[in-house]
């Protein structure tokens, strides 16, 4: 591919053609080729995220320049994603760095606050050639340092996402639909309804939120209802951490992380994978190239 995209025309073509590009959030260079070797092997877009917290853990110049190589060693196209932020100025840091796509977060706001925050970066990235994603209602759960309660998780309504859309011109849009960020308890409660709703009534691509561990026939009825992009952060840590945890019970004095680091990043691929062929992009890395 030679170079990082923005990923609004790559959700376009996959909410167009009802599948989803799934968008996984990395926390190390092992991480990173994991997801980026198995895309490359399944031949499918991919979306490379990284949290607030790992863009302040790692720096954003050394995220960007690892996507970059793992783009022009690639046949396949890669966008990069800041997952979350709600803070303006780390946000346009990224953009300057490289990143081709970026989330505002501003739903802990009222409406109109969301839409003048969201309408703000939609300016800001749109010069810039870089895709913005924005949400409605609360997703619950724990993201990095964003904590929503069950009590306080509250679903897009409808209607309203048809104006969040409309006067932010946001270009991919995650409503909250009763996904969690994490790992459920019991089976996620979304309301399929809503999200028909929505999907019938916004054009733009959707993003699932909280995609680690939703039954499998829930994530197809979800990209088949416009989810264009999935996002999955905890299942790929948890795949990564056991790999890890499995050779040091094996051997307490391992030292060389070349040895723990290799089938961690094999058990991230394997889960990459599976997520792919879960939201239905393998082989559609030719699709993406426009």
């Amino acid at each position: 591919m030679g170079h990082l995209v923005s990923s609004t025309g790559m959700l376009e073509v996959a909410r167009a053609n009802g599948y989803g590009v799934t968008a996984f959030n990395v926390h190390t260079l092992e991480m990173l080729q994991a997801v980026v070797d198995a895309a490359e092997e399944a031949q499918a877009p991919l979306i490379l995220q990284t949290t607030v917290g790992t863009v302040k853990h790692l720096g954003p110049e050394y995220i960007v320049a690892a996507a970059q190589v793992a783009a022009k060693q690639a046949s396949i196209p890669i966008a990069l994603h800041l997952d979350h932020c709600t803070d303006y100025d780390l946000l346009v840091q990224c953009i300057r760095a490289g990143y081709t796509s970026v989330m505002i977060d501003a739903s802990m706001h009222p409406f109109e606050e969301n839409v003048r925050r969201t309408a703000e970066v939609v300016r800001v990235a749109k010069a810039a050639g870089v895709n913005v994603e924005a949400e409605l209602g609360k997703v619950g759960g724990v993201e990095d340092d964003i904590i929503v309660s069950e009590e306080d998780a509250r679903l897009a309504d409808p209607q309203e996402c048809v104006e969040f859309v409309e006067r932010t011109g946001v270009p991919t849009f995650a409503p909250a639909i009763g996904t969690a960020h994490g790992i459920y308890k019991g089976e996620p409660n979304i309301a399929f309804h809503k999200l028909e709703q929505i999907y019938n009534l916004v054009q733009v691509p959707l993003v699932l939120h909280g995609g680690s561990g939703i039954p499998a026939d829930q994530v197809r009825r979800c990209v088949a209802l416009g989810m264009g992009k999935m996002n999955v952060a905890t299942e790929l840590r948890i795949a990564f951490s056991d790999a890890i945890k499995h050779i040091f019970e094996q051997n307490p004095n391992e030292n060389d992380p070349r040895k723990y680091m290799v089938p961690a990043k094999e058990a991230v691929k394997k889960l990459a994978l599976e997520k792919m062929q879960l939201t239905g992009c393998i082989g559609r890395a030719k699709d993406a190239f426009i």
